[in-house]
């Protein structure tokens, strides 16, 4: 068998600048360019390219220099060897600049949302307290004099938007404790046909009750769908979807429709069953501009909330082992999507227990 034996070739160009970094054709003419090769740091060969157009290794070259001489061969090792060490970290350099400016960005777009988020919550957190204020303040100038059914009304809307208040803080601190992965779930098997029918009653009353142009119906394909999960937390997500579902459908009215399913997935080694709720809307869908980033934290327009909701609803899910996902819906006989407000479908899915 022959010995095989592994060459380390490594080529530096090296090519005189001046301060600018460019070389002129008086300059270039006056470098004489040689190729220097050194092998097994006993032999270095140092060739003058006389001309480099001719096509012949003979008429090509000029002065060649061979020399097996120990200081000699070592001195050009130790030259390249300091030049190569130069490259790679100049290499490295670029490429820790790169990461730099990479990381700069995503500062710049994190910063970016920071302010809208800061800016969408001082929003948020005025539009309640206005009406409380006010509110507060005809209660007390009309003290004694102020009708049963007005006292009543105005301590109505102090409750709505207290309750928007603390939904707010409640996705503030839920946010943060995602963040700090200090959300705890407490899970309980329970029957979730059951749960989305009670939800979905709570919210046609509040419908009705805030008179509002919304038909909302409900479809459940099973009776019974028992899931092992945070009873609460799927509560939150479910109510945070319906939220979404009316505040975007009720400027013009439409139809927001609930429906809950089974479906059997099937892989090489196991089948399970989930099951899917959706709650599809005829509003105006979602815009293209957030449609990419939907679930991350300050995924909103200012003027439509701080846009936690389905951050904190993809968390809740994905903890229970589901999936959450939302497109706008297609358009209705074959309308052009660009004249039609068609609504948009969010969707989820839990693990069901007993397949």
């Amino acid at each position: 068998m022959k010995n095989k034996k592994s060459f380390d070739t490594r080529r530096i160009d090296l090519e005189t600048t001046d301060e600018e970094g460019e070389i002129s054709e008086a300059e270039r003419s006056a470098v004489t360019t040689v190729t220097i090769l050194v092998v097994d740091r006993k032999e270095s060969l140092v060739i003058e390219a006389a001309d480099d157009s001719r096509q012949d290794f003979i008429e090509a070259v000029g002065l060649a220099t061979y020399s097996s001489s120990k200081p000699t061969v070592l001195s050009y090792f130790s030259i390249f060897e300091n030049l190569w060490k130069q490259t790679e970290l100049y290499q490295q350099l670029k490429e820790s600049n790169k990461q730099l400016e990479l990381a700069y960005e995503q500062l710049k777009i994190s910063d970016k949302m920071q302010s809208e988020f800061i800016s969408a919550a001082a929003h948020e957190l005025r539009t309640p307290i206005q009406p409380i204020i006010s509110s507060v303040g005809i209660i007390r100038s009309r003290r004694g004099n102020m009708k049963v059914q007005e006292l009543d009304d105005s301590l109505d809307m102090i409750t709505r938007n207290a309750e928007r208040l603390k939904q707010l803080s409640s996705d503030i601190l839920d946010a943060a404790k995602i963040e700090g992965n200090s959300l705890d779930l407490e899970k309980e098997r329970f029957d979730l046909s059951n749960l989305l029918f009670t939800i979905v009653e709570k919210y046609k009353n509040l419908i009705s009750k805030a008179n509002i142009n919304i038909k909302l119906l409900f479809d459940s394909c099973e009776d019974t769908l028992l899931v092992d999960a945070d009873r609460d937390r799927v509560s939150q997500v479910i109510s945070n979807l319906l939220n979404n579902a009316v505040k975007f459908t009720r400027k013009r009215g439409g139809i927001v429709s609930v429906r809950i399913q089974k479906k059997v997935n099937n892989t090489i080694d196991t089948k399970q069953s989930v099951a899917i709720i959706s709650v599809k809307d005829t509003g105006s869908g979602i815009d293209h501009d957030i449609m990419p980033r939907l679930f991350e934290k300050f995924a909103a327009k200012s003027s439509q909330g701080i846009g936690l909701g389905l951050f904190i609803s993809k968390k809740i899910i994905e903890a229970q082992g589901g999936k959450i996902w939302a497109e706008n819906n297609a358009s209705i006989n074959g309308i052009d999507e660009l004249l039609q407000e068609k609504g948009a479908t969010f969707s989820f899915s839990l693990p069901i227990k007993g397949n």
